[in-house]
């Protein structure tokens, strides 16, 4: 039996009031919140063992530095990716997404094609914008129907020899959709394209395995998973992590420097300039063991059963519309009442203590597609309740009666 009750208690923030409401925590698709155990992890990195990694001979170094990498393969068991050295850690999903697409610009040219779909973040469209302009290959979008979902018909008239690279997230922030990546994967591969998975979405509630993906890079961020912000990974083939240059130029990931040439450090720290998050890392590690401890498949289904509730209870609201409806997706509901714009919903019920997102997720074409200016999205967790949507669902009926 899942013991949400006993989870909750790991959670020092489920416990606090917002206007003198019990904090009602919806917005965990933007950030989840942070487990003790993790909380934990990070006061030790500065209580007992804060200093710099990698070279130093004294040993809080030698110390901190095993504790790094230690995460480093934990991340790497997690994902299984086959090396340690294909995890790179990043500042963040944005951060390793334009890593990629930095060094395919010096691979890229004129007469290529990219990919990205219609579902994206503006993290994973921006910067595939940025390399077409800089190299003048052309970017092509895979189109969404009405469900929320991709139109595969459509990806296999757009996918081509011409295609080098596609970009597509596992799970769409603003809808909770998830794509059908390992045959977009497969299909991208059979062209000779490389395929960039943006799994931010995703890994809170999926477990991905990269080598059974058979995916070219994969990226994910420690916040929406239990871990601290300003961290996050990059999984990447070795064979490509080898042919792409660095993004950054700085200490750590060279192997020489003189003013008239420097060489490049092997992997991972070819991609790790300067003094990384070292305390972000452990705690993305103590992250993944404890939601590896409550077990992904678990996790999974209790989520799925507030899903179900959640859509059901929505659905009964006169002139309420959920956008999204895919059959397969996460713990995310996006919905407006009719005539209400959603920033005003979100502000009464943050009244409620009911902490909710507004707007349009920074996935401003799928707002365009459907003709709105964004929406009110609840996105849950495994720490959240029945309870608390029945809170929602009479926070939604008082902005209905208060505004309509």
């Amino acid at each position: 039996m899942f013991d949400v009750q006993r989870i909750r208690q790991d959670f020092p923030i489920l416990s606090r009031k917002v206007n003198n409401k019990p904090l009602i925590y919806f917005d965990n698709a933007a950030t989840s919140q942070t487990p003790k155990q993790v909380i934990d992890a990070i006061v030790d990195y500065y209580s007992n063992y804060n200093a710099n990694i990698h070279r130093g001979v004294h040993s809080l170094s030698q110390e901190a530095t095993d504790k790094y990498e230690e995460a480093r393969l934990k991340i790497k068991d997690h994902f299984n990716a086959k090396h340690s050295h294909e995890i790179i850690l990043t500042s963040g999903t944005t951060h390793g997404i334009n890593l990629v697409a930095h060094g395919f610009g010096s691979i890229l040219n004129s007469n290529d094609e990219v990919l990205v779909s219609a579902l994206e973040h503006h993290s994973n469209i921006v910067p595939w914008q940025m390399l077409c302009e800089a190299t003048g290959a052309k970017l092509k979008v895979i189109p969404m129907n009405n469900e929320g979902e991709l139109v595969m018909t459509e990806f296999d008239k757009l996918i081509s020899n011409k295609t080098k690279l596609v970009f597509v997230n596992h799970v769409s922030n603003a809808l909770g959709t998830i794509n059908p990546i390992s045959y977009i994967i497969a299909e991208s591969h059979k062209v000779g394209a490389a395929v960039l998975i943006d799994g931010a979405q995703a890994c809170p509630h999926i477990k991905p395995d990269v080598q059974n993906l058979n995916v070219d890079f994969y990226v994910a961020s420690a916040h929406k998973m239990c871990g601290p912000t300003g961290v996050g990974m990059l999984y990447g083939k070795e064979e490509w992590l080898r042919k792409l240059p660095p993004y950054q130029g700085g200490g750590e990931m060279i192997a020489e420097v003189t003013f008239e040439k420097t060489t490049y450090a092997d992997l991972p720290h070819k991609f790790e300039a300067g003094t990384p998050n070292i305390c972000g890392g452990i705690a993305f590690g103590a992250a993944l063991d404890y939601m590896n401890t409550i077990g992904f498949d678990a996790i999974a289904n209790y989520e799925h059963q507030l899903l179900k509730y959640a859509t059901k209870k929505l659905k009964e609201i006169e002139g309420l519309k959920i956008y999204g409806i895919s059959a397969q997706k996460t713990a995310v509901v996006s919905f407006n009442l009719e005539g209400i714009h959603p920033y005003d919903i979100g502000t009464i019920l943050d009244k409620m203590g009911i902490a909710v997102r507004t707007g349009h997720h920074c996935a401003q074409p799928i707002m365009d597609f459907f003709k709105i200016p964004g929406t009110v999205r609840a996105s849950f967790s495994f720490y959240n309740t029945i309870e608390e949507i029945d809170c929602l669902i009479d926070g939604v009926m008082k902005a209905k009666d208060m505004l309509s």
